[in-house]
């Protein structure tokens, strides 16, 4: 329940009314009353109750501006006005809005809680309300919060994507990945097992992340059946964007999603992307065993990057089959492939390769052969078995060989970044992705899910997406100032969270005293000191 106040146009009064929400069954959303309890008077600007049978027209615009208090309250109020700040910084406040106009407080409240309580479980949302001032204002319930989830329509979130994205993607690169997030719920159709990058032994859902380079922001997500491999991926991504009606796109992806038939939707699309390959493709390989002594020369050697590195463009031949008429167009398209040579990496992929040797002898020599591994079996072993003397191993030592030579080499694919040193630098930035997935799965409480519906799974991950984005913000602005220094995310959020706001009957809030480092930290994150 929180107080609304409401200016009647025709008689100058402003009336207070009780809201309480509630969730209406029949047009599945939540929904408020409003009860007139009193009047303001006009001089003192306390509240005067209503006399039994009072009543009000109300108005469809409230006053605005901040309204005197009818009640003593003091809360926690520094992090949430920084987030406020925020989300009208990024225009959050302000689509959310626009695309769920009834509940849009209480996801702002939820995404709040998310930030500010480091893996702590929704079911302590009420003690968090209680002390702090936040959009909603007043508690959400278990059962209101997924019923909340539930209401989330696919269309509304689909509109906020559309606004959140023409705001800000024109120009950057967009970074792309995939994540598994376990579930327990057996009711999820598209929970499935598959590769768990987190290798728990549960069935999962995927989710797919879309991530500015540049904002370093959140752009937009889907959750995928938890059985579908990365590189089937892409083609569904690439209709998606379409939707977002961005009038340049330009990709980044790792190696799990490269595909010939993904290469040639990016050209078909007029996209510019850039892609890691596996060493190991034909056209790769050729490339480098014709580079690989040119690459030891100085010219060839980055002290920045501690890597020597090389590029050439190539021609891709590419097709494409006609919808109309089936038939199928080929051509040449241009294309840069960049190689590059790492000392450490070599040593890693040496370590990791005799690791994955010493695992398949192990599976061979114990009988507890692993049907995924059977091609890696025969492909370095010659396995013989006989009753008396059981199995022998003979490495294929010309295969190894070939996997030795390849030690330390990596490869990048673009159709518009000629410079290599400039493709591995905007790729390397592409790790900010896997560090949002962290932030998903640690902070926010999404390691694994016990949600029982798909709509409630849908709506709190949208809820989740929204808190990521706050995280990110204000984990750029501490990168780009140097704020990790002196703190953690943690500290930070604590440091602005002791700062206290006062409202008293008849007066406008106040705020507590700040601190000289407070207001220095509010203008560093960007934002507006609170007054």
């Amino acid at each position: 329940m929180s107080l609304v106040h409401v200016k009647n146009k025709k008689n100058g009064i402003t009336y207070v009314y009780e809201s309480t929400g509630y969730w209406d069954k029949e047009k599945q959303q939540a929904r408020n009353t409003r009860k007139c309890i009193g009047k303001l008077d006009p001089i003192t600007g306390s509240l005067v109750p209503s006399k039994k049978g009072i009543s009000a027209v109300v108005p469809a615009l409230a006053q605005p501006g901040p309204a005197p208090s009818v009640v003593s309250k003091r809360s926690f109020f520094g992090a949430t006005y920084l987030l406020d700040a925020i989300g009208e910084k990024l225009g959050i406040t302000k689509d959310l809005k626009a695309c769920f106009p009834e509940s849009y407080k209480q996801i702002l409240s939820i995404a709040y809680y998310l930030v500010m309580e480091d893996r702590n479980p929704l079911s302590r949302f009420p003690k968090w309300a209680l002390t702090h001032y936040h959009p909603f204002g007043s508690n959400i319930p278990s059962q209101r919060s997924s019923e909340l989830f539930a209401a989330i329509n696919e269309d509304a979130k689909q509109n906020f994507f559309l606004l959140q994205g023409k705001r800000r993607l024109e120009k950057e690169y967009l970074a792309y990945d995939t994540t598994s997030i376990s579930s327990y719920s057996k009711s999820i159709k598209q929970v499935k097992y598959g590769h768990n990058k987190d290798h728990d032994p549960l069935p999962q859902i995927n989710l797919a992340l879309l991530f500015g380079e540049e904002s370093q922001l959140p752009v937009y997500f889907r959750k995928l059946p938890g059985n579908i491999a990365d590189v089937k991926t892409v083609q569904k991504l690439l209709s998606d964007i379409d939707f977002l009606q961005l009038d340049k796109v330009k990709l980044v992806m790792d190696r799990g999603f490269y595909s010939e038939e993904n290469i040639n939707a990016l050209y078909q699309k007029h996209y510019k992307f850039l892609i890691a390959g596996r060493t190991s493709l034909k056209f790769v390989q050729k490339k480098l065993d014709e580079v690989r002594e040119v690459m030891t020369s100085r010219p060839h050697y980055s002290s920045k990057y501690r890597l020597s590195y090389h590029s050439s463009t190539i021609d891709w031949n590419y097709s494409e089959i006609k919808k109309r008429s089936k038939t199928v167009e080929t051509g040449v398209r241009r294309m840069y492939l960049h190689l590059y040579h790492n000392d450490q990496r070599a040593t890693d992929d040496k370590i990791e390769f005799n690791e994955l040797l010493d695992r398949l002898e192990e599976e061979l020599l114990s009988g507890k052969r692993n049907p995924e591994h059977e091609k890696l079996y025969t492909k370095y072993f010659e396995i013989n078995e006989t009753p008396i003397r059981g199995i022998s191993l003979t490495p294929k030592q010309e295969a190894i060989n070939k996997v030795k030579g390849n030690y330390g080499y990596f490869s990048l694919l673009s159709n518009g970044i000629k410079d290599p040193l400039g493709a591995l630098e905007i790729y390397r930035s592409k790790d900010l992705i896997e560090k949002a997935f962290g932030n998903l799965k640690e902070r926010l409480n999404m390691r694994r899910t016990s949600v029982s519906s798909d709509e409630s799974l849908d709506g709190k991950l949208f809820v989740q997406f929204i808190a990521l984005i706050y995280l990110s913000y204000i984990k750029k602005m501490m990168s780009d100032n140097n704020l990790f220094k002196n703190y953690t995310l943690q500290e930070l959020l604590d440091e602005f969270d002791i700062i206290e706001r006062f409202e008293q009957p008849g007066r406008k809030h106040h705020i507590g005293e700040m601190t000289k480092r407070q207001t220095e930290l509010y203008t560093v994150l960007g934002v507006d000191i609170p007054s």
